[in-house]
């Protein structure tokens, strides 16, 4: 178990799958329930407790910061990326900014309910820094509303990761929220990079875990994705989600 301390959204993405919506804006300031993604995700961490709060932008950089500077998240910090870092390489940059111990990431574009026990209080009450490096919240593919492809990951018994096989269909996919250990990056390459460069290292180490999310969550790829969420949202339809 850790406490968590520092916390990052990554909010920098082109959203391109969102557009026509992220024609003027990028996607973590689309709205969901009359706030911005950004804020939900923001609230999620002040509400864990995260005292310090690293946002990265590229896309619309203006308009992100100034949604950020509007949160009242106690202490935050806005990362501009001339150059599209990528999650691997926006992570790395970050890095001098998000303390010592292991942090907690949400993407922009995640939005969730919790179960019983808030999704990130459970990441961080069975995080193990002398096991893991990371530890990534998954959904149930049976439970997506979208698109879900060949999933993400197979978890077993002990809550280790590893990728699916050639012609294997794995049941999880990555939820978008995770706690991050700085020795993940020991080593990585500079400028701009995939973070499952880092996944795939420490699947072979035996350093990356899974934690299968117990509450709802929504697949926000498409502006289609988006409507549909609003609507079981406001209809209270999320029994299709469980």
């Amino acid at each position: 178990m850790i406490t968590l301390t520092h916390g990052m959204v990554l909010a920098a993405g082109l959203g391109t799958r969102m557009r026509p919506l992220t024609d003027d804006r990028p996607k973590p300031l689309l709205e969901l329930e009359g706030e911005s993604l950004l804020h939900h995700a923001l609230d999620r961490l002040r509400d864990a407790g995260v005292a310090h709060h690293v946002v990265n932008a590229h896309w619309f950089a203006d308009q992100v910061a100034a949604a950020v500077e509007a949160h009242d998240a106690p202490d935050r910090l806005v990362l501009r990326e001339e150059v599209l870092l990528e999650t691997g390489g926006g992570h790395a940059a970050a890095l001098p900014h998000l303390g010592e111990g292991p942090f907690a990431v949400v993407n922009g574009d995640a939005f969730w309910l919790d179960g019983p026990t808030p999704a990130l209080q459970r990441l961080a009450q069975a995080f193990d820094p002398a096991r893991m490096d990371a530890l990534l919240l998954l959904v149930r593919t049976a439970q997506v509303d979208g698109e879900a492809g060949r999933g993400d990951f197979f978890i077993d018994p002990l809550g280790l990761l590893r990728r699916p096989k050639e012609r294997e269909i794995s049941p999880y996919l990555f939820g978008g929220v995770q706690i991050l250990s700085p020795a993940l990056f020991e080593g990585a390459p500079a400028g701009p990079f995939s973070l499952n460069l880092l996944y795939d290292r420490a699947i072979e180490a035996g350093r990356i875990f899974g934690l299968v999310h117990d509450g709802a969550w929504f697949h926000l790829s498409t502006p289609r994705d988006l409507d549909r969420a609003e609507t079981m949202l406001r209809a209270g339809m999320l029994t299709a989600l469980f």
